[in-house]
């Protein structure tokens, strides 16, 4: 599957394209330009259906087939927050971005319910000034709805709490980031029913301490200022599993997972990830992991089985950047399964990011910082892969890295983000309830005159593998 550009280009120029340019099978994302759309498809291998994306730069939900056609378009209000899942009854239900009052990213604002023609059926805002939704929700079955939310601290009631003085930012102080903020602001998750009403919520903040079932209110990423440490763990998806009555949380910075009771304890349960954030386990150093095992991670998911899947991003990781789709045992607390590109540069996410186990076995993997979704076997072969064309200015043929690269207002020189950005793709069977009696026959190419690159691909793999025989 490691197509070099060299043998694209043979392949093309013998095909008659008359391109110029053609990318690796997963370094494309990384090159100067690359095509996008689908760029490697084998049928025999890859798992049948219809992936949903809601590009962050655009304002639609896309449902696309296997070639990467689309079959339906939800035209929506305001950019997604961060995305969209589609719900058994056939609703979608996605996040909605209001303009951003902290400068964590993330914030989103409301979640809304639409239907298939794009109808809002239901909407829940959670946009105060203390109090912001942001990355994260899961419809249950009973109907609620749990969301990912921040609570805001003061900066007395931190260092009340146990918070070092000096290590937050306070009121009036110049963060240097606009809009300014002081204090703390901790996650918390909000269970709502569908009259809106909060009939359940967990806080970190009722956590707050040093043992393994607790959090170090003192716990700080080693990048010094991020964002005056005010943005504290950055929980980033949440999901419940009735089986047990728990929910599975993922936290970007303690770049920890963990299992907490659907009770009116919240107790933690289960954590994994970075030990050393509660006294067990080696820190990381220079060019060492010491005992932590994920760094940044994303989307963390029930499989079923007692195992977990997530996206470990690999960032800031001291034995390099590099990021993977991961299972998790839950007993044994190990990795059972990863993928991670023998080349880093060929698949990396600084930040977001999600996998999806699929009915077949394979796994679903969303690359966000490069709009990269592909899809591996349990053998680590790339049987899908897809660049997303869609942009701020529509949808474009190449991403080209000099022109779609998004300035940091910031300044943080280690984000290597495009405008094609796909927080996460999910991808449904034909045979998933929510399309049960859905005409999906009307395609739409997003480039009709552009080539297939998937049969241009192939063809030069082919041809290369002939000549050598």
């Amino acid at each position: 599957m490691n197509r070099i550009v060299a043998s694209a280009l043979f392949a093309a120029m013998i095909l008659g394209t008359g391109l110029i340019s053609a990318p690796q099978q997963a370094g494309a994302v990384e090159v100067m330009s690359t095509p996008t759309g689908v760029l490697t498809y084998d049928k025999a291998k890859a798992q049948p259906g219809y992936t949903l994306i809601s590009p962050m730069m655009a304002t639609s939900t896309y449902l696309l087939d296997m070639e990467g056609n689309i079959v339906h378009e939800w035209k929506t209000a305001g950019r997604p927050g961060l995305y969209a899942e589609l719900l058994p009854n056939g609703h979608l239900l996605r996040g909605l971005r209001y303009e951003n009052t902290v400068p964590f990213g993330g914030m989103t604002g409301a979640l809304q319910e639409l239907d298939w023609d794009g109808k809002v059926l239901w909407e829940h805002k959670i946009y105060e000034k203390d109090r912001l939704s942001h990355h994260a929700f899961d419809r249950m079955p009973n109907g609620n709805t749990l969301i990912v939310a921040w609570e805001h601290k003061s900066y007395d009631e931190a260092i009340a709490k146990g918070r070092k003085p000096g290590t937050l930012p306070k009121p009036g102080e110049d963060t240097g980031h606009k809009p300014n903020y002081d204090g703390l602001w901790a996650d918390y998750i909000v269970e709502v029913d569908p009259q809106g009403n909060e009939v359940w919520s967990w806080h970190a903040w009722d956590h707050i301490g040093t043992g393994k079932d607790q959090f170090d209110i003192n716990y700080r990423l080693p990048i010094k200022n991020y964002y005056g440490d005010s943005d504290w763990m950055h929980i980033n998806s949440v999901r419940y599993n009735p089986e047990t009555n728990q929910v599975l949380i993922s936290s970007r910075n303690f770049s920890e997972v963990f299992i907490v009771n659907h009770d009116k304890s919240g107790k933690v349960v289960w954590r994994f990830g970075n030990p050393s954030n509660h006294g067990e386990g080696a820190l990381p150093s220079f060019c060492d992991n010491g005992s932590q095992l994920l760094f940044g991670n994303h989307d963390a998911t029930w499989i079923g089985n007692d195992k977990v899947a997530l996206f470990d991003n690999g960032w800031q990781r001291p034995q390099s950047n590099r990021s993977r789709a991961v299972i998790v045992d839950i007993k044994s607390k190990k990795i059972e399964w990863e993928y991670g590109a023998k080349n880093p540069n060929s698949f990396y996410s600084a930040y977001q990011g999600s996998t999806q186990l699929l009915p077949n076995g394979n796994v679903l993997i969303t690359a966000t910082s490069t709009g990269h979704i592909f899809e591996v076997t349990r053998n680590k072969e790339v049987v899908w892969e897809y660049v997303s064309p869609f942009v701020r200015m529509g949808a474009v043929r190449p991403v080209l890295s000099e022109v779609d690269a998004i300035p940091d207002p910031d300044g943080l020189e280690d984000i290597n983000v495009m405008f094609n950005m796909v927080h996460r793709a999910f991808r449904y069977t034909a045979d998933y309830p929510g399309l049960k009696g859905r005409d999906l026959s009307h395609k739409v190419a997003v480039f009709p005159k552009a080539p297939k690159w998937y049969e241009v691909f192939d063809k030069a793999y082919l041809y290369k593998s002939a000549l050598k025989k």
